[in-house]
């Protein structure tokens, strides 16, 4: 993996953080729903903020007048993650972007977070493996491991510190959509938008993008296929225009 992965925006430094640029973190940068209300956001587990650069991108990307009016002005993104040189290298991502004055990046484990303040969106790309064989870097399982930040864990921050009509989104295993619908419901949040993502229309699905609110709704479904042949697929190209080089 390259030490710097660049998109047609901004650069991401990749070779401190415990996990690197990954095709997760892009499909929840490039679909999350964002509004024009949304003005605090918080990443958990920001890793190399590249959800975080992605998510400023599109708030700042609306011609003057549309959807964001003066879209930095007010705005703040934070991004935590328990793990330091993470951290330290989403500061310097953050620093080298164009929308360095709206992006935060904290070392902080979710547990001891205290925001201070409500968010109108939190998203994450969590560690998702249970009973998994460990990897022997602490710090990449640390990342990849629930053991280490738990669904139940980000639910429960979300039920308290999610404003009334805040909005939580993240990117899960796709065999793990039930069980964690189920979850959120038990802290009052629930699905409003859910998008299916298979890397090819003959493979199954592979991930799951959930998104949540306090109102119980039927939920808007969507598919994603990523690839056709050994090229992107139209709609993820599509999808990624903005970032992708």
């Amino acid at each position: 993996m390259a030490a710097s992965f660049r998109f047609k925006q901004f650069s991401v430094r990749n070779d401190m953080a415990a996990l690197k640029v990954g095709t997760d973190a892009v499909l929840l940068g490039a679909s999350m729903t964002l509004r024009p209300e949304d003005r605090t956001l918080l990443d958990i587990g920001t890793g190399t903020g590249v959800i975080a650069l992605m998510v400023a991108q599109r708030v700042c990307a609306a011609p003057p007048g549309d959807l964001w009016p003066q879209a930095s002005g007010g705005r703040r993104i934070v991004g935590i993650d328990i793990d330091g040189p993470s951290v330290e290298e989403a500061a310097l991502n953050f620093a080298d972007s164009p929308w360095a004055g709206m992006l935060t990046s904290i070392h902080a484990s979710l547990s001891d977070f205290r925001p201070g303040q409500k968010f109108d969106c939190i998203f994450s790309n969590p560690p998702f493996y249970d009973n998994s064989l460990r990897n022997p870097d602490a710090r990449e399982a640390a990342a990849r491991h629930t053991e280490s930040l738990s669904y139940r864990e980000i639910f429960a921050f979300s039920a308290e510190w999610l404003q009334p009509d805040g909005h939580l989104s993240l990117i899960l295993p796709a065999d793990q959509e039930v069980a964690i619908i189920r979850t959120a419901a038990s802290f009052g949040l629930f699905p409003f938008r859910i998008i299916r993502v298979s890397t090819t229309v003959r493979k199954p699905v592979k991930r799951v993008i959930l998104e949540f609110g306090r109102t119980k709704q039927k939920a808007s479904e969507e598919s994603l296929t990523l690839q056709d042949g050994s090229a992107r697929s139209a709609q993820y190209a599509e999808l990624t225009r903005e970032f992708y080089l």
